[in-house]
């Protein structure tokens, strides 16, 4: 699955990308392709390669094979050309503990040849006001907790504008306020025009802020596309509400579904006299079209109704994200908010 046709304009796109650490294979053949304008998120368990892909597509790391661009530049012979437009926080951030947050991003404010030096104050107290750092830009880094630490990394990418944000475990440390304000700075970013490419390994923080996704396992990209598509391209299923559960069995048996299993008693509703429409809940998969077995849900509900079964509810749900991504690396989510 690719997230965007032939005529997408690509902000990042690798093609077999690979890297080798002895006989280990900690990148085999990525091919990501992320659409300019996009919020990315880059989802993987740890040790799935998320950051050693990370660090080949910046030049940080020599690829085994394979090629990256960045902005249309092929990296890393044009490193020089593509990096001043790339923001980047990359495996946590590394500050003099000794000086004040201020004080730190005006020294690599002034590592970077394409800025003016005269307007330095103020692009690193703007970066600093952006992560919600103002109060503390005097207070010195070793003082500052590991979220606060995390926000200056995040500043330190926003120094001068960027085309790309490359963004690794950026809500790392942070409360749940630390968490909601950047992601709020994430949305704003993408408002501006920047794509934002996010590694994360937390479901809420990928689904509230992206746009589109790639699934990582082993060092492979076994996924990549729109929410939408991701979660599509999963088992969808049928939940049906009847006091009939035995027949209803059946007659989805004969359909040629599967019912996983009964979930409980359920209801409805309650009506204008307070009782309660109950009953029990069958789930079952439903194939799609495409594996040669579909079934269309409505042609399921007149069959339950021509068998004399009693049906309060019904239902077709797709596939959630952390469904997806537990059947493509068989591993749970980290949920944590």
């Amino acid at each position: 699955m690719t997230p965007a046709g032939p005529a997408t304009e690509l902000s990042i796109e690798t093609t077999g990308l690979s890297k080798r650490f002895g006989h280990q294979l900690a990148v085999d053949g990525v091919n990501l392709a992320v659409p300019t304008g996009s919020v990315f998120g880059f989802l993987g368990p740890n040790g799935s390669g998320k950051t050693t892909t990370i660090r080949l597509m910046l030049g940080l790391a020599a690829a085994t094979g394979g090629s990256v661009r960045l902005l249309g530049q092929e990296m890393p012979r044009q490193l020089h050309e593509v990096l001043p437009r790339v923001g980047a926080l990359v495996e946590g951030p590394a500050f003099y503990p000794f000086l004040s947050g201020a004080a730190n991003l005006q020294r690599f404010d002034a590592a970077d040849p394409h800025v003016p030096a005269a307007t330095r104050k103020a692009r690193v107290r703007s970066a600093l006001e952006r992560v919600g750092l103002t109060h503390a830009a005097d207070k010195k880094v070793r003082a500052y907790s590991l979220g606060m630490k995390q926000r200056l990394g995040i500043a330190n990418a926003l120094l001068a504008p960027r085309e790309l944000l490359v963004l690794d475990e950026p809500t790392n440390g942070l409360d749940p306020q630390g968490t909601r304000e950047v992601r709020s700075l994430v949305r704003s970013l993408a408002a501006d025009g920047a794509t934002v490419f996010v590694s994360s390994h937390l479901l809420a923080e990928v689904e509230q802020i992206c746009t589109h996704a790639a699934i990582m396992s082993a060092g492979r990209l076994v996924a990549q596309g729109t929410l939408a598509e991701l979660r599509q391209a999963g088992q969808s299923r049928i939940r049906v509400l009847t006091p009939d559960p035995g027949a209803a069995a059946r007659v989805l048996a004969g359909l040629g579904l599967t019912v996983d299993g009964a979930a409980g008693n359920g209801s409805a509703g309650s009506g204008a006299g307070g009782s309660l429409i109950a009953g029990e809940v069958l789930v079952a998969p439903l194939p799609a079209a495409s594996d040669g077995g579909g079934v269309a849900p409505e042609r399921v509900v007149a069959a339950l109704v021509a068998a004399g079964v009693r049906v309060r509810g019904f239902a077709t749900e797709q596939a959630s994200l952390e469904e997806r991504f537990v059947a493509l690396t068989g591993e749970g989510f980290d949920v944590v908010q």
